[in-house]
């Protein structure tokens, strides 16, 4: 698979993402981690170097199954995590609480690297920037981890262009993590020229859409209770039905040359430049063989453009209490 660089560090143009390996979705009770593991071992073998968890999926879970998983291959895989959605200022972990304090991010890294079973963490994320911490402090707490060789790269996720720029000055960063899809383009607009100044890589996550671009989703009454996405402003009323209109155009597209529309929306974001490496998440084989063979799928000009043309997404890409959150 082909490599591209997030400020200096080499990833395959592919990655993995293992929020779903945490029951993001799902009850804890239908997960499978002999299935999440063999996924990872699945993606090492065709060519996926760009493992991407966090802390807060599961809350932990996530990293456990990620470090079993890299038993004997760590030297083989890039592991990015993130920190800042659990506060560790108290005697005790608090999930959910935002926090990117020095104190918090020096207690977060060492528990990310105990689950991990590593002793370095290849791209270390603040997951969301905290409006109680200036971006200064937590950009120099990551860079003494640097320092002290515990974190190699830094990354932001869903950080808004005035806070990348602050945080550069005190500590390179590698790269930014932000959604972008066919049915997200909003990083077109600013954030991408700026990363493309600064030198920093782009990580988009959720580019199937939260599953809905993999045209496998046509009815939301088939999700659990607790599935996130019934609150999800894009899955819901007259938004879901149109949205499933771009799903439907994107797989005749598709099937033009052969590929599902997981493969053709995939195939889409790799052609938006080589310093952009999409992490598609997935716990199961079949899913991480069918993305991944987007590396080798081939658009023609006019299938690009037509793409490029859809119609936007209907709905806020999170409910109001997610969007507060970002673009921070």
């Amino acid at each position: 698979m082909k490599n591209v660089s997030l400020g200096g560090l080499e990833v395959s143009r592919i990655g993995l993402g293992a929020m779903t390996m945490a029951g993001t979705y799902t009850s804890e009770g239908a997960l499978d981690d002999s299935e999440s593991i063999r996924t990872i071992h699945r993606a090492l073998d065709l060519g996926v170097t760009h493992i991407d968890t966090a802390e807060i999926y599961g809350p932990f879970h996530s990293e456990e199954v990620v470090g079993q998983a890299l038993k004997g291959r760590r030297d083989q895989v890039v592991i990015a995590t993130k920190f800042g959605l659990v506060s560790h200022t108290d005697s005790e972990p608090t999930p959910g609480v935002i926090d990117s304090s020095p104190l918090s991010v020096r207690a977060a890294v060492e528990g990310s690297l105990k689950r991990l079973g590593t002793d370095y963490i290849d791209l270390y994320y603040q997951h969301r920037v905290d409006p109680n911490t200036p971006i200064e402090e937590t950009a120099g707490a990551v860079s003494e981890l640097v320092a002290e060789g515990k974190v190699l790269h830094f990354g932001l996720s869903e950080a808004a262009p005035e806070t990348i720029r602050r945080a550069h000055t005190v500590h390179p960063v590698a790269a930014l993590q932000t959604e972008y899809s066919l049915w997200t383009r909003d990083p077109e607009d600013e954030i991408l020229p700026l990363l493309r100044k600064l030198g920093i890589g782009f990580v988009p996550y959720s580019p199937l859409g939260h599953g809905l671009l993999t045209g496998q989703i046509r009815t939301v009454d088939d999700f659990p209770d607790d599935d996130w996405r019934k609150t999800n402003p894009r899955f819901t009323g007259e938004n879901f039905v149109r949205n499933l209109a771009i799903v439907d155009e994107v797989r005749a597209i598709g099937a033009e040359i052969g590929a599902t529309p997981a493969q053709t929306a995939l195939a889409w974001l790799l052609t938006r430049g080589d310093d952009i490496a999409p992490i598609p998440g997935t716990r199961r084989v079949t899913r991480v063989e069918e993305n991944t063979a987007a590396n080798g799928i081939d658009l023609t000009t006019d299938q690009i453009d037509r793409l490029n043309n859809l119609a936007p997404a209907a709905g806020a890409r999170h409910n109001d209490t997610n969007m507060a959150s970002i673009d921070r």
